[in-house]
Formats: C-alpha cells, structure tokens, sequence
C-alpha cells in the first residue's frame, strides 16, 4: 500500500453536503487552487445517489489525479464475502481510497483489506470514532483492547494509512506508538477527523501525529454559505496544518 496524497501534510476536505449535487460542485470549484487541500472524503449521503457521478464531479473540477477516499461511514462491518463487491463497485466509481473501520472481527477485516488491495483501492483503516460514549470506558459498547487489536492487525496486512481521532490526544499518541512499533517510523500516515465543531485542536493533533498526517475537515468549511466564507474556512484550516 502506498500513498494516497503526496504531501506529508494537508488538509481533506469531508464533503458532507446534504446530498445535493450543486453544492458539491459549488464546494470543488471553492477549493481550486487553496494549497494544502490535499483530497476529497465522500460518505454515504452522496454516494448512495451515484457514487460514480459524484466522484466524478470532484475529479472533472479538481483534476483526475485529485484523490477522492470514500467513507461508507462505517465500512468493513458485514461478512467477508461482502468485502469483494464493496471494492470492486468503489474501484468501478473512479474511486482512490476506501475508509473501513472493521469492527466486527479479523476475518471481516482481513477479507475487506485484502479485496480492496486486490482491486488497487488503497485502504484507510480506523479502529476508535471521535464521538462520546464510543468505546467502553467512555460508556459505550466497544471495548478498549480492540483498538489496539484492529490497527495492528491492518498494519500486518501492509495497510499503511490509519484514521485517529483528533479530539482524543491520547489516543493519537497511543495509535502512534503501536504503528511506530509495528511498521516503523515514517512508515505510516495519520488521517484525523473531529477538528473545530468537535473541539479537537490541529496543533496539537498535529504534535501527537508527528510529520505525516491529514486532517479531516468537514462542517467548517461546507457549511459556510458564500464561496468567500468556503475559501477563507478552508485557508484558516491550511495554514494551521502546513505551520
């Protein structure tokens, strides 16, 4: 597996519109030319109208090499058998990169990974969300030593991309020092979601990270109702990331 954005560092853009294909287009063409906006994540509020017409869109404004990582929000959670079709639609759809947090199981995981790299589809693997009351010592149904279990399972598969959550430093670092051990150092990238409306701060997400890392910024910037509002939103994110 290799890398999905060339840049060390940058930001992606989580174009969670509320399934309107003009704002879509309105967003790709507010982000030409913004440095630092290294890629697109589609989930499932567009890509369940057509993800090959949305991928599309984004590649026709942004370029054909612009890359476009698609989360099904969350991925990577049905039987194994259901892993081959899931890759096979995505690559079909003009897709980059698949998004999958298996939480169900290795043999789940172990056949979505390996039916995404058998279809070129490079994989983003997560293994703990940014919300409240997610894992069980935060009160909810996941238990803590998965986590631990599922990125280092991904890591052994040869996955070298991994989603943290940038509003649980702790976290960040603890993901950070399985990998380090795990794959090696400068041999992964971070991808973290749960900036500004989350209250995860870049800085210091940026600091656990270490050099290569994307944040993941969605309401910010799409939520901003002027094309002026969308660039300045997207360039206040940048430059904190590219600091």
């Amino acid at each position: 597996m290799g890398r999905i954005i060339e840049r060390d560092r940058s930001v992606v853009v989580a174009a969670d519109v509320p399934g309107r294909l003009d704002e879509l287009e309105f967003l790709a063409r507010n982000m030409l030319d913004i440095p630092g906006i290294g890629g697109f994540k589609l989930g499932i509020t567009l890509g369940l109208q057509g993800l090959g017409g949305v991928t599309r869109i984004v590649k026709n404004i942004l370029g054909n090499n612009f890359p476009v990582i698609y989360d099904h929000q969350k991925a990577g959670n049905d039987i194994p058998d259901m892993g081959g079709p899931f890759a096979k639609t995505l690559k079909g759809a003009g897709v980059d990169a698949a998004i999958l947090f298996p939480f169900t199981g290795p043999a789940t995981q172990e056949a979505w990974i390996k039916a995404c790299i058998d279809e070129d589809l490079e994989v983003i693997v997560g293994g703990v969300m940014t919300h409240k009351q997610f894992l069980v010592s935060e009160g909810g149904y996941i238990a803590d030593e998965a986590v631990e279990r599922i990125y280092s399972l991904a890591g052994q598969l040869g996955v070298r991309n991994f989603v943290v959550p940038g509003n649980k430093i702790n976290w960040v670092e603890r993901i950070r020092a399985l990998l380090v051990e795990e794959v090696g150092e400068g041999n992964f990238v971070l991808w973290a979601p749960g900036f500004i409306t989350q209250q995860g701060d870049i800085s210091e997400c940026g600091q656990a990270a270490g050099k290569k890392w994307h944040a993941i910024v969605g309401s910010a910037i799409y939520k901003q109702l002027t094309a002026e509002g969308q660039r300045q939103a997207a360039l206040d994110v940048t430059r904190q990331i590219l600091a």
